[in-house]
């Protein structure tokens, strides 16, 4: 007879982070069958001085979608074109490795407005996500069905 887990609150996410992941991507994998496998996608914003990463993009490629999971432009660097670069280049990747379609979520109106400027569309709201705000959930075609 097999023993009940333990469930218990954790405060390392970190470390839970990695199981989770791994266990849901294999899982998927069946759901996935026939397409090519998932792949992560990141680009990065590096300092002009140091030459370290201040800032960027980091999705996901599975099932002929990408998913722009985080996007960061650090305020000194705003202004500059940075997001509509990191998109594009995104886009451009996914695109090249049999994308149809992106999607991306935004708390933020000017975001929201860029992502507009960009060709996506809001397919789905999450209200009084922070209270009083809203969460947008936005997504772009690509390309044809493959």
């Amino acid at each position: 007879m097999t023993q009940v887990p333990r469930i218990a609150f954790v405060d390392d996410v970190s470390a839970l982070q990695p199981i989770l992941r791994k266990g849901v991507r294999e899982f998927n994998k069946t759901l996935f069958a026939g397409h090519p496998p998932g792949r992560d996608l990141a680009i990065a914003i590096r300092d002009p001085d140091s030459g370290e990463p201040v800032g960027g993009l980091c999705g996901r490629m599975n099932g002929g979608w990408l998913a722009i999971e985080l996007l960061f432009v650090p305020e000194a660097f705003r202004g500059m074109g940075l997001a509509t670069r990191l998109i594009a280049m995104a886009e451009e990747e996914a695109r090249g490795k049999g994308c149809h379609s992106a999607w991306i979520d935004t708390l933020n109106p000017k975001a929201r407005t860029l992502y507009g400027r960009l060709g996506y569309e809001v397919f789905g709201e999450l209200k009084d996500y922070p209270v009083g705000g809203s969460r947008f959930f936005l997504q772009k075609k690509l390309g044809p069905v493959a």
